[in-house]
């Protein structure tokens, strides 16, 4: 069985488990008792093995990790499971299984897994505290007992806890206690939270215990509870994911019943477009908890970094995703009565116990490595592999070697161009990646490509933009290459396909019109066939570098009999065919990056059709999902982010807290950005058809984009408004490009809000 079937089976078992009762029924029942959960309902737990998945099998546990762990979470989220599993199955798990070994702590660890003893971590003391630091809770070892003296809050479980593992200062040194709850000294106030569950206040007053409840002492106790804590948060980001998939699912349901003039609400485009906005956050916290669990496995990252990226993401699509639900229900999401509420409250709690958003941003800002200036020497790699078994070759291993292939072979005056090179201009570095055998880096190797696995696709787009490599004219690659892979005849494969690497044909691509951009199926160039030829008139406009292009593939009307997606083909022109007319147009910047191309009479061999004809709008709508694929690319907004950080760091921004929280949020912007198309990635690797799902990394990357580089211009100051480029400390920067270039990644294949209205209707199943 794979890790990914192992991961569902867990996933699947724990949602049967949860369904046997009316979870959110008990929710009402149990939130104005206490301890607000049921210990027959633990015992059940502990037998279905849930509090053993942390634990070793030496230790008689299932041996596993986070990501089984986060499976049930997010189970638990979905359902709203009164007890406590993230504080008494996970945080307390964990602080025990990362203490030394002991018989007391053995027998702890034994009776934790096993149901029969619920215990919670007593560790914080003050407000919106991250970190073990600054403890004044205080042990002192006496001759044949330790006395424990303090206040600990926000301790979960609190009431109904057979003890808790207490972290106090021993002689000035962090140590961990076992203090059986019901001891002289011991004052418990519970608070209860929103959602119904409990936090509680402990307060103890010379407590004595015996010497061997000491569990943990000096680096190793605060380990435990480093570790306890953020495993606990990313079992708090997957069942806030939970919570926010099983409101959006209810909103749905009722937005495609409920009526208001006329028509089901989920039919009004102003509320489509929010739904969309809020089921495009969960996507991004799923493909984040993915994502930092995988880099945690890889020991990429360090387990606080992807704590916090998992906490901040989770958290904030959870609380806007349920407060949406509640606006969108209208007054009966304002009812007690209605179980929406109880999911944004449960949200709102999550959010809130071991660290809110934004500190969580903060902490994953502070705990990312500073970035070194990358020397990379020649004699580092003699001879660079045309071809490899890169899914086995160590990541740092790879991107040294792409750094030093840069280094040596592209142009050093070509290096952070602020606009859109020429076909002229970059040609060269195109021949250098195509003798390597790396110009078409996501291409099956049977056809020529490296097939280079999400995570070496995404490192090898990062070096790209690090490097300051810019992009050649590339649509042969990313946009025809995989049509004519999936839909070309064996002829048209052999025939266009080596070109394409070679850089022998340069493409343009030929979809909009004056009338027909985002609705392409109101094109009206037509393609009339007269024998074996079809004969092309009509223009298109928007093309990319068309006048460096010496063949286009474009999208034709070849039948106007029929509705207007039936009529359409897909047609291969070599520009240089009489008739043809390229007119270069003048972006925003001033660039002639786009063209017009006019077709009078012009003569098609009918060889040229890829697939069917009429057939083409199934083509289309897969080329539309690579370039939908590409615009999603990271790389726009990591080399953006990275010109910021330049930035910033000479003009001393990073002093300024208000600007360093926006920089975090974007910093995970891009961070959970890369997961996201990572997953992207994968599906095309499979040689799978992508979703219309690929809609929301479209969406997500253009606009990422742009509010990054909205806040490049910002942080420039007087810059902002400049033309050109501005030096800061020795680094020039084009300061005005990148926001430039970004707003028409927000237009071209389908604007957002066309994104948006594919996914409300084919995604999320909404009404038109």
């Amino acid at each position: 069985m794979s890790a990914a079937d192992s991961i569902q089976g867990f996933r699947d078992s724990a949602r049967d488990f949860l369904g046997r009762a009316d979870q959110l029924k008990r929710l009402r029942m149990l939130r104005a008792a206490s301890p607000g959960f049921e210990r027959a309902v633990w015992q059940e737990i502990a037998e279905a093995g849930w509090l053993s998945i942390l634990v070793p099998e030496e230790q008689g546990g299932l041996g596993l990790g986070l990501r089984e762990a986060a499976a049930i979470a997010e189970e638990v989220g979905r359902s709203l499971m009164p007890e406590p599993f993230v504080g008494a199955g996970v945080q307390s798990v964990a602080a025990l299984c990362k203490a030394p070994e002991s018989e007391l702590r053995n027998t702890l660890v034994e009776d934790v897994a096993s149901g029969r003893t619920i215990a919670g971590l007593a560790w914080q003391e003050q407000l919106g505290q991250l970190e073990p630091a600054q403890i004044t809770a205080k042990a002192t070892a006496q001759v044949e007992q330790i006395l424990i003296d303090g206040k600990k809050q926000f301790v979960v479980p609190g009431s109904g806890a057979d003890g808790w593992i207490v972290y106090a200062r021993e002689a000035g040194n962090p140590g961990l206690f076992w203090v059986p709850a019901g001891l002289p000294g011991i004052e418990l106030t519970e608070e209860r939270r929103i959602d119904g569950t409990a936090l509680s206040a402990l307060s103890f007053a010379k407590v004595a215990i015996p010497l061997a409840n000491r569990l943990a002492s000096g680096d190793a106790a605060r380990t435990a509870v480093d570790y306890a804590n953020d495993a606990a948060r990313i079992a708090q980001g997957a069942e806030l994911l939970g919570v926010a998939r099983r409101a959006l699912e209810i909103t749905l349901e009722y937005m495609k019943t409920r009526v208001q003039f006329g028509k089901p609400i989920g039919s009004f485009q102003a509320l489509q477009h929010r739904a969309v906005d809020a089921s495009m956050q969960t996507e991004l916290a799923s493909a984040c908890i993915a994502d930092a669990l995988e880099a945690l496995d890889r020991g990429h990252v360090p387990i606080g970094a992807a704590a916090s990226r998992i906490k901040a993401r989770c958290a904030d699509a959870a609380v806007s995703a349920t407060r949406l639900s509640i606006q969108l229900h209208g007054a009966i999401g304002y009812t007690d009565e209605h179980d929406i509420g109880l999911y944004f409250k449960r949200a709102l709690n999550l959010a809130s116990w071991l660290g809110g958003v934004a500190a969580h941003r903060r902490r994953f800002f502070e705990l990312q490595p500073k970035e070194a200036k990358q020397e990379v020497q020649d004699t580092t790699f003699a001879e660079f592999p045309r071809d490899a078994e890169w899914e086995a070759m160590p990541e740092s291993e790879f991107r040294q070697m792409v750094r030093a292939f840069l280094a040596k072979h592209y142009p050093g005056h070509l290096r952070h161009m602020p606009y859109r090179l020429h076909w002229a201009e970059i040609k060269e570095w195109y021949f250098a990646l195509s003798r390597q055998g790396w110009i078409a880096p996501a291409w099956p190797k049977a056809f020529g490509g490296m097939q280079l696995p999400p995570d070496k696709l995404i490192a090898f787009i990062e070096e790209h933009e690090r490097y300051g490599a810019a992009r050649p004219p590339d649509q042969g690659i990313i946009m025809l290459g995989p049509v004519l892979i999936r839909f070309g005849t064996k002829e048209q494969q052999q025939r266009y396909l080596p070109k394409i690497l070679s850089g022998e044909h340069v493409w343009g691509q030929g979809y909009s019109e004056p009338n027909a951009g985002s609705d392409l199926a109101a094109l009206r160039c037509e393609a009339v066939l007269d024998g074996d030829e079809f004969v092309v008139n009509g223009q298109k406009t928007w093309t990319t570098l068309g006048q460096d292009a010496n063949h286009m593939f474009m999208l034709v009307r070849t039948d106007r009999t029929v509705r207007k997606q039936a009529g359409i083909s897909f047609l291969l022109v070599d520009l240089a065919t009489p008739g043809i007319t390229v007119r270069p147009i003048r972006n925003i910047a001033g660039d002639e990056e786009f063209c017009e191309v006019f077709f009078d009479n012009v003569r098609v061999p009918r060889g040229n059709l890829v697939g069917e004809l009429n057939h083409g709008w199934d083509i289309a709508k897969a080329l539309l999902g690579y370039e939908r694929l590409f615009a999603g690319s990271p790389k726009h907004s990591q080399y953006t982010l990275k010109q910021l950080s330049t930035l910033a760091a000479a003009r001393g921004l990073f002093a300024d807290p208000a600007f360093v929280a926006r920089y975090a949020e974007l910093q995970l912007d891009a961070a959970d950005l890369s997961a996201m198309y990572a997953h992207f990635a994968e599906i095309v690797k499979r040689g799978e058809p992508l979703p219309a799902s690929v809609s929301f990394l479209k969406i997500w990357a253009t606009e990422t984009h742009e509010r990054i580089s909205m806040l490049l211009a910002q942080a420039a100051a007087e810059y902002g408004g400049g033309e050109g480029a501005a030096r800061f400390d020795g680094a020039e920067i084009h300061v005005l490009a990148p926001l430039m270039n970004a707003l028409a990644g927000t237009i071209f294949s389908g604007t957002s809000e066309i994104q948006r209205g594919i996914l409300a209707k084919q995604v999320l199943g909404l009404p038109g």
